[in-house]
């Protein structure tokens, strides 16, 4: 069915007519082509469809906090027509068979472009390299490899990965954690709230010296490595003193890393406990910083969701994770776009074009142009929004932004011309 977006605005700050036809961009301008379908979008944003470089989405092995279907119809809900799948499910996605599994699972869902990343060692034990080779060359085309949720702190299994990787054009995405300076239990930002709160802490510096080393890897092997979730002021000075030497390293960060503060876990409300963990006031800033001056290339989301009973326990106890898919991008409206750090353009950059580019999507991350596949999402960039978390497609209610404020709202999203979202629900 075509359809004609009437009186959108781009990204670039121009206003049109946008008509999607056959699975692309047919027509952009004064467009006077009947349609089957028309949604007028007078006042809204017309952005490339957002991708997400990091989303958990459970499945297989815990269906009752997350499915691939409701994984996707969350990534829907919030503007994403790609994601890519981290791999610490049960059983793990290190073989060509896994990766294929869910690859065909996110096909079946239809909702989204579901692009599974292999982890880099077998059973993320961190000591044996998984089936990168084979994951590379299966139906899933594995491009992105990443232990999540554990470093590979073992230095020479990470030269070998990115040595391997190199092949055939991959990236190794790094969960940067020290196990001899943080440790499975840490959880609270060292400093004087985990002292008082008696929490075990998590300092920044076990986040940057993985990153400091991982860079040298990468200088050293010709290879490419991309941090994940970046939380620390330390981590963007290395990330920019390696950028500025030529070597081949982008990094990503999290709403929540860009929004809120460690002092919220005064509360020990586990919705706030994350790995890694909320940051003070002056890494936050620096975060926004470097996003806005693309020394941090991309936002990805790190939803993660749980099931009550993985989340209410004593904080120490409870599951390291928050939601994301459905909230990214209002948070990025409130925190980068009304503060003039971003413009739309370059929300559009940091949410769409460059997780593309790093992942390797074809068909995504593309500029709104004439023959340019029709992956769209709509925005209303003034709408007010009160969270709930129990309106969330999602299976899981671990929402850290529930009752909060927020500015901008997904209207639309289309994936190859067909709408996955109309009047901001499932279509």
């Amino acid at each position: 069915m075509s359809t004609l977006i009437k009186g959108a605005t781009l990204p670039d700050g121009t206003t049109a007519d946008v008509l999607v036809a056959d699975r692309v961009i047919a027509e952009i301008g004064s467009v006077s082509t009947k349609a089957e379908r028309t949604i007028d979008a007078d006042g809204l944003r017309l952005l490339p469809g957002l991708v997400d470089l990091h989303t958990h989405l459970r499945e297989p092995g815990r269906e009752d906090a997350e499915t691939v279907l409701t994984g996707s119809r969350a990534a829907a809900v919030g503007g994403f027509t790609a994601v890519l799948a981290m791999a610490n499910t049960n059983p793990v996605t290190d073989t060509a068979e896994a990766a294929e599994r869910v690859l065909d699972l996110g096909r079946a869902a239809g909702l989204v472009d579901v692009q599974p990343v292999g982890a880099v060692t077998k059973g993320l034990a961190g000591e044996e390299l998984a089936e990168l080779g084979l994951m590379a060359r299966s139906r899933a085309k594995v491009r992105v490899f990443s232990d999540d949720g554990k470093c590979v702190h073992d230095a020479r299994v990470m030269r070998r990965a990115l040595e391997y990787v190199k092949a055939f054009g991959g990236v190794v995405s790094q969960h940067s954690q020290d196990p001899a300076l943080a440790g499975p239990t840490a959880c609270c930002h060292e400093g004087e709230l985990s002292g008082r709160l008696g929490l075990p802490g998590w300092p920044g510096i076990a986040e940057e010296v993985i990153v400091a080393r991982d860079v040298m890897l990468a200088r050293h092997t010709g290879s490419r490595v991309h941090v994940a979730h970046v939380s620390t002021a330390g981590s963007v000075e290395v990330v920019r003193w390696a950028k500025a030497q030529g070597i081949d390293v982008t990094a990503e960060v999290t709403p929540h890393h860009l929004l809120l503060t460690t002092d919220l876990l005064s509360s020990y409300d586990p919705t706030f406990k994350v790995n890694p963990p909320l940051r003070p006031a002056e890494d936050v800033e620096a975060l926004r910083a470097a996003l806005a001056d693309g020394t941090i290339d991309a936002v990805a989301t790190d939803h993660a969701p749980h099931a009550r009973h993985d989340k209410e326990h004593a904080f120490v106890d409870a599951a390291f994770g928050m939601l994301g898919l459905e909230t990214a991008l209002s948070v990025i409206t409130t925190v980068m776009v009304e503060s003039g750090q971003l413009d739309w353009a370059g929300v559009a950059r940091v949410m769409s074009e460059s997780p593309a580019r790093i992942a390797g999507l074809e068909g995504h991350g593309r500029p709104i142009a004439v023959g340019e596949p029709a992956n769209l999402t709509l925005v209303d960039p003034a709408a007010q929004v009160v969270v709930d978390r129990a309106a969330s497609v999602s299976l899981s209610r671990n929402n850290p932004w529930h009752d909060r404020k927020l500015t901008g709202r997904v209207v639309a999203t289309l994936l190859r011309g067909t709408p996955t979202v109309l009047e901001g629900a499932l279509a």
